[in-house]
């Protein structure tokens, strides 16, 4: 019979938990973490819901795992830091299995340990619902912080990889007969985007080296976030904080090629602008440094647009085969709409 979490109770189920927790740092009431010397420590949280966020139904719980913490690292990433470690809260009903918790957290240890990072600590209660929330921390230059606010007018706007193979992920998962208009590896690539998905942590070294390279250390800061809520979402989010508005270029947009054996371009359109999940970064930057940047990332990076005067991000088509179109925040996923 399967082991649940009431019948090892709490104690039980931390013992277990602090396997995946140096034994250094675990024990107190809080961890400590140094940080390198004139570095900004950066924190950050994430909180997952059973039935919202991931489902047994699309995603095992290692993949679970993976999701939540790579969530976090992006967000990380999307600030110019580097991760130190995590804490992780989790609730849970008392009929969960514990081999389900072991696997979520084996889940998070794998995609952790791509970037030498701990679970440092947490905490575990009842509740209702599954939940999970983590807080990550991170350290990072205090001159290379990437904030939201700091667009300028003539910025050329970057994505670092392709857009839309998420919850094209999550479709074929949802809808199984849709496979059959794809090969085994078209199919497997846009699964592991939903449920794998990879934090571009890799952009920040390559982008801070071009920079000096470059001699563009005096320009104005890198602006940007990442994609998590899905592209239009980040610029709008960019643009609302900067104070400016953009033109987005439609056939710019790194789109999966395989859209075009299932999806019709409207529908590939949509799932980039609005699907999210993919976590790419969204920079916003000078053109000459964004040239170099998007020529040294390939694999789907391209600049899709630029930062303009005024308030409104529009979306055009040179070929005039689409209207212009202004995009907006409530055409895309938010939480208590519904």
């Amino acid at each position: 019979m399967t082991q649940q979490v009431r019948d090892i109770g709490e104690q039980g189920l931390l013992e277990r938990l602090q396997r995946f927790c140096p034994p250094e740092i675990i024990g107190d009431d809080a961890a400590v973490l140094i940080t390198a010397p004139e570095q900004s420590l950066v924190v950050t949280t994430d909180l997952l819901i059973d039935g919202v966020h991931f489902s047994h139904v699309t995603t095992s719980p290692e993949d679970a795992g993976w999701r939540a913490a790579a969530a976090n690292l992006s967000d990380l990433a999307a600030m110019g830091a580097f991760p130190i470690g995590i804490t992780v809260g989790l609730g849970l009903p008392g009929d969960v299995s514990v081999n389900w918790v072991e696997l979520l957290y084996q889940g998070m240890t794998e995609c952790l340990q791509k970037y030498n990072t701990l679970i440092v600590g947490g905490d575990v209660v009842r509740s209702p619902v599954t939940t999970l929330a983590i807080t990550a921390f991170g350290q990072a230059d205090p001159h290379r912080i990437i904030r939201r606010s700091a667009a300028v007018v003539g910025d050329a706007i970057v994505v670092t990889g392709v857009h839309g193979n998420s919850h094209a992920g999550l479709q074929l998962l949802l809808h199984p007969e849709l496979r059959q208009n794809l090969n085994d590896a078209e199919y497997n690539t846009l699964i592991k985007a939903h449920q794998r998905p990879q934090p571009r942590l890799d952009v920040l070294p390559i982008l801070w080296e071009i920079v000096e390279t470059l001699h563009v250390t005096s320009l104005h800061p890198v602006a940007g976030m990442d994609s998590s809520d899905g592209l239009a979402d980040a610029i709008l989010q960019i643009c609302r904080a900067s104070g400016v508005g953009a033109v987005l270029e439609h056939r710019q947009i790194p789109f999966p090629k395989t859209f075009d054996s299932w999806l019709t371009e409207e529908q590939a359109l949509e799932y980039a602008l609005y699907g999210g999940e993919d976590f790419e970064l969204v920079l916003c930057l000078p053109k000459e440094l964004a040239d170099v940047l998007v020529q040294h990332l390939g694999q789907g990076a391209a600049i899709v647009g630029t930062i303009t005067v005024g308030s409104k991000v529009l979306l055009h088509d040179k070929h005039q085969k689409f209207p212009d179109r202004v995009l907006s925040l409530s055409q895309g996923f938010q939480h208590f709409s519904q």
